[in-house]
């Protein structure tokens, strides 16, 4: 299949890879044109402009930082123009369904070009390993012919279409918004616990024995309490982007976000004093200077305490 891609970051490279060795006809594009540098090896084709991207693609995949770009890139690069009839969109950003609906209104919808929105969870590592969760919007047909693709990229058994046009895009901003909520309770808690004198071993496994036990506390807090990890591979600054589009969507919705937009006001402090690259977790460490303490198990086995 003639595939355009644009969007060579910390996920796209990876994603990009996988559809060479699948053995597509890759043509890629970014801003940086360094970037390509593995994928032109590789045998694909680089592409100067968005446009001269989607010329001549059977399917185009966008995977880019934030709703804004993805409409400069589709709109003012000249992608969605260049489309052929026929072809198809998939946008693997992490944006909205209003940004799509513009690009749609404005090009797509009078010139016979579908679309998909197929946003992923999985991080980096994910995406090396072609193993990531994607979850799409759009047309059960159009989500049919593309599945092979799709399925390239991340694990066959996480590849869900989950509604009409726009609902990939809201559930990667609920599970980012879950996610985010919990990082901020979990670290209250341990916060709050600690400095009341409970060993931080201890309260942890309590909480894995108890009805308050969760996915975030069992495997993903252990970055931090194991290794002082938070997670440099995905930036404070994308994260503040994510938690602000989750708490426009309410609003455009009608839901009240007030835990929503608590969580994200102590993302943005969290942004603030510790530079927008800054892992995502590194609100925990606002929790750890209340606490006066970093939150660190001294013992790696106490780490695989309810993780069986």
């Amino acid at each position: 299949m003639r595939i355009g891609f644009i969007g060579l970051g910390n996920m796209g490279s990876h994603m990009a890879r996988h559809l060479i060795h699948a053995g597509h006809l890759v043509t890629v594009h970014d801003s940086r044109q360094e970037a390509a540098v593995e994928h032109l090896a590789l045998g694909a084709r680089w592409a100067d402009t968005p446009a001269a991207c989607a010329t001549d693609a059977e399917l185009l995949i966008t995977m880019l930082p934030n709703p804004r770009i993805v409409e400069e890139v589709l709109l003012r690069g000249g992608a969605a123009e260049a489309l052929p009839e026929g072809a198809l969109w998939i946008d693997m950003s992490t944006s909205t369904p209003a940004a799509a609906d513009r690009v749609a209104a404005e090009v797509l919808d009078r010139r016979g070009v579908r679309r998909l929105d197929a946003p992923v969870s999985g991080m980096a590592h994910g995406a090396e390993a072609g193993r990531l969760q994607i979850f799409v919007g759009g047309a059960g047909d159009d989500f049919r012919m593309c599945l092979p693709v799709l399925e390239t990229l991340g694990d066959p058994d996480k590849v869900l279409h989950v509604g009409p046009l726009g609902a990939g895009y809201t559930v990667k901003l609920m599970i980012n918004l879950l996610w985010f909520t919990h990082l901020v309770a979990t670290s209250e808690v341990l916060a709050m616990g600690t400095k009341a004198g409970v060993d931080l071993g201890v309260l942890r496994s309590s909480l894995l024995a108890s009805p308050a036990a969760s996915h975030f506390l069992e495997h993903d807090v252990l970055s931090v309490l194991v290794e002082g990890d938070y997670d440099d591979s995905f930036a404070m600054a994308l994260a503040c982007k994510d938690l602000g589009l989750a708490v426009d969507l309410g609003r455009d919705v009608g839901v009240s976000t007030e835990l929503s937009a608590l969580v994200e006001q102590i993302f943005r402090r969290s942004r603030a004093q510790h530079g927008d690259l800054a892992g995502e977790m590194s609100p925990v460490r606002l929790y750890e200077a209340l606490a006066g303490r970093e939150f660190r198990l001294p013992h790696p086995e106490e780490a695989l305490i309810g993780t069986a």
